[in-house]
């Protein structure tokens, strides 16, 4: 599930508590963290509701400004359910503090290392991490769209996997695209 800025702010500053969504099954459950914009996101409920349940009260408490804006904003079949996720603020996001650390000593290198190869072992289409950093570090700012071009790969798979890297602190998200983050930076100049 994907929080808007907007959203995740909200949530981070408490005005959100919860968001609707339509699915043919829940696609999140109770316990599940998100990592947005704004932070840390932890679902503490997943509850079946009624469209038409809805109330504008319950719109605002979503961010949105009035029901039909909520329910006018549903993906997926109009038979499937849908849901009111009850969402909580759970902290700052740990790979923003990761991603600042620059200053790597030789286990926290040998560490990443051992990280990146397990990554590439799992991978079906063979080693990419090193690609992947490297044109991410060449073109900052470029859009997934772009880069996945640049690497003749499909967009939601880079996506992916840029995010593997988010999770090690190597990459940041920008507004638009990614950038190596200083350990990202820090690590490449060290295994040069």
């Amino acid at each position: 599930m994907i929080l808007t800025d907007r959203i995740a702010r909200g949530v981070a500053a408490g005005d959100v508590v919860h968001v609707f969504r339509r699915w043919a099954r829940p696609g999140v459950r109770a316990g599940t963290r998100l990592h947005t914009s704004a932070g840390v996101v932890e679902i503490v409920a997943v509850d079946p509701i009624a469209a038409h349940d809805i109330t504008d009260a319950d719109a605002h408490a979503a961010g949105e400004r009035d029901a039909a804006t909520v329910t006018a904003s549903f993906r997926g079949s109009p038979d499937d359910q849908v849901y009111r996720i009850r969402v909580r603020y759970a902290g700052p996001d740990e790979r923003v503090e990761l991603s600042s650390r620059a200053d790597l000593s030789a286990h926290e290198i040998d560490e990443i290392t051992a990280a990146l190869a397990r990554l590439d072992r799992a991978s079906r289409r063979g080693p990419w991490t090193a690609v992947v950093l490297a044109a991410v570090a060449a073109h900052p700012g470029l859009r997934a769209a772009e880069v996945a071009v640049l690497l003749d790969r499909d967009k939601d798979s880079l996506k992916l996997d840029v995010r593997k890297l988010k999770n090690l602190g190597l990459t940041r998200s920008l507004e638009i695209g990614y950038e190596i983050s200083p350990r990202g930076a820090a690590f490449l100049r060290a295994v040069g």
